[in-house]
């Protein structure tokens, strides 16, 4: 019988290794990452990964060892186990195409696979396919053959499928059994500590990287599956959320509103671009980068640019809620997912229908993606057009092209009856970066493809507005430019918590603009959720009912952002930017290392935010 046990060993010791050399390809392929961690802490990483590595081997062990006690208890002696080749090939098939799916959602979300890329890759399965399609394919086929073959070799001299009990009395086969219950559950809970295991187990490090590469991928998918179908109770909780609302409060209380009204009427027509990926890096007016953005750098010397505005996510449906809604991001947690809340939430289309605005919206690809139709038509959106309204036409893997949806805007608009408000999702700047001509800069790496569909963008809205200026309604006008989140390129910027890879444009623009306001620029750090508040401001509108969101035309709102992506957040004013992960309980970005209490202040700031945005969200 103890030849039998020695299966358990021989079962953990295949998955451990199976699990270090995945590790070490995800530590190989962000090598230029961590080239100047010492090699000694980047070591550390397969160390403090063995809690989560035995706890995901103590799931897939699940199966065998009720076979093992299955037939330990009913007395043979001797037990083919044939099928197990086959159960470990499966399991090691899946877990490879899941890691190197991990190492391409890493590079472009800077977080491990979890259950919104499942979701995606599940319900709209073409459009996951789109945004795989800018991944290097060679690197990845060869990944996978690699870690699918190595798996197959090493459980065919590792793996043992023969066990042999011999003659053992029923009362100790029983006590084996349930020791080895015992042992598997104490391994998925992590021991016998006060809490089970989690992700921060595995944290250990200042650098975000290594953390990410210590946590087990599949264990870290499994957990987000299973948290993503708990909503019921917060996981945000710093401070009571007495505490959390009153610090809320405060960042939003105005002594004086003192709104700056740089808007010729109080009824012009609005229409809305929320640009995809449109980071400010890609133009000269932000980011310094020539020749990329002409057209929108032109804009700005005729209009009114913020200068320091941040989007409160890394993904287009965070950027969509926060522009329309004005409501802030919840890390992990994306609210698209729950139609039920996101129709009680505020929004732009339905403020301005109530005071008599024809609302649509036009996007290039399937409005069901990520539930944006069921918030449009849920927020008196009267005309929706989609990749499903057009025939023919050149078209990407996502749906058409910039040009061929803006032209369409301008056809459905020109009959529409004033005032009208309508916003232009555009599509073309996301992966896999494709331009239906020569593309400006290329297409020899992604850094290229990137410029040269960010360019395309900028020359159909370029040639939306020559366009536009032929029709009676442009002149009572408010053309309204901000991206929806920004971007790993042009920069290569791979950590995700850098306060540079949500700083987006946001700008005003057209002839319902004073003159004396043309050109101007407004310095204050702003949010992306702030643009429905601001708006309405112009309009004399009451915003009340968007308590997420600020009027950056006045002077004595509180200068601030705040941003999260899946397991971390970001707090920033005019003075400091610092990141926090919720995870690792620590700080990845401090821009002022020296003020310890500003520091801790900005984090109260931020935790504070989260918890009470969370809170809202469940009594939604």
């Amino acid at each position: 019988m103890i030849k039998s046990l020695i299966f358990f060993l021989r079962f953990f010791l295949f998955w451990l290794l199976f699990f270090f050399i995945d590790r070490l390809c995800f530590l190989f392929i962000n090598f230029k990452t961590i080239s100047g961690i010492p090699f000694t802490q980047t070591l550390a990483t397969f160390y403090h990964a063995l809690f989560l590595d035995l706890s995901m081997v103590a799931y897939l062990l699940a199966i065998p060892a009720i076979g093992f006690i299955f037939w330990l208890l009913s007395g043979k002696k001797v037990v083919e186990m044939k099928w197990l080749s086959i159960y470990i090939k499966a399991i090691v098939v899946m877990i490879s195409i899941i890691s190197v799916a991990n190492f391409n959602i890493y590079r472009e979300w800077g977080s491990k696979i979890n259950a919104k890329a499942l979701e995606v890759a599940f319900t709209t399965p073409n459009e996951a396919l789109a945004s795989s399609a800018s991944s290097p394919i060679g690197l990845s086929i060869a990944l996978l053959v690699l870690l699918i073959s190595t798996g197959f070799i090493l459980q065919r001299y590792v793996i043992i499928r023969k066990l042999e009990f011999g003659k053992v009395a029923i009362l100790l086969r029983a006590l084996a059994s349930m020791l080895i219950l015992g042992f598997t559950f104490l391994l998925i809970r992590g021991g016998v500590s006060g809490s089970p295991i989690n992700q921060s187990m595995a944290y250990f490090s200042k650098e975000h990287v290594l953390n990410i590469a210590a946590v087990n991928t599949e264990w870290n998918l499994l957990s987000s599956v299973i948290a993503a179908q708990k909503t019921t109770s917060n996981p945000y909780i710093y401070l009571s959320n007495t505490n959390a609302r009153q610090l809320i409060d405060s960042l939003y209380r105005v002594k004086k509103d003192t709104t700056i009204n740089v808007l010729s009427t109080k009824k012009p027509n609005i229409v809305l671009f929320i640009i995809e990926s449109f980071t400010a890096d890609l133009t000269a007016s932000l980011g310094g980068l020539k020749d990329v953005t002409p057209g929108f750098d032109s804009l700005v010397n005729n209009g009114i640019l913020f200068s320091k505005v941040y989007s409160t996510g890394n993904r287009t449906d965070k950027g969509f809620i926060a522009a329309l809604a004005g409501f802030p991001t919840l890390a992990a947690v994306n609210i698209v997912k729950w139609p039920e809340k996101t129709e009680k939430l505020p929004s732009l289309s339905r403020t301005l229908y109530k005071n008599g605005y024809r609302n649509s919206f036009f996007y290039g690809g399937e409005s069901e993606f990520d539930n944006y139709k069921a918030f449009l038509l849920s927020h008196n959106v009267e005309k929706l057009i989609d990749k499903n309204d057009f025939h023919g036409g050149r078209v990407t893997s996502w749906g058409q092209f910039d040009g061929a949806v803006f032209s369409r805007q301008l056809e459905e608009i020109e009959n529409e009856r004033q005032p009208f408000f309508s916003t232009i999702l555009t599509l073309t700047n996301h992966e896999p970066f494709t331009v239906p001509g020569k593309p400006k800069f290329g297409s020899s790496d992604n850094v290229a493809k990137f410029k040269s569909t960010a360019y395309y963008t900028d020359s159909c809205i370029q040639a939306y507005l020559s366009a536009a200026k032929k029709s009676p309604w442009y002149k009572n006008t408010l053309f309204v430019f901000v991206a929806d989140h920004g971007h790993v390129y042009p920069m290569n910027r791979t950590d995700v918590f850098v306060p540079q890879r949500y700083h987006i444009p946001l700008l005003f623009y057209g002839d319902v603009i004073k003159k004396e306001y043309r050109g101007k620029a407004f310095d204050k750090v702003g949010s992306q959720a702030d643009l429905p508040a601001t708006i309405l401001a112009q309009l004399e509108i009451p915003a009340k009912d968007f308590s997420w969101s600020k009027n950056l035309f006045n002077p004595n709102v509180s200068p601030f952002a705040f941003f999260s992506w899946d397991n971390g957040m970001g707090f920033i004013n005019n003075e400091q930017c610092v990141t926090f992960d919720n995870v690792g309980k620590m700080v990845l970005y401090n821009d002022k290392k020296g003020n310890n209490l500003h520091t801790q202040h900005m984090i109260t700031n931020a935790k504070s935010y989260l918890q009470t945005a969370y809170e809202q969200f469940l009594k939604l």
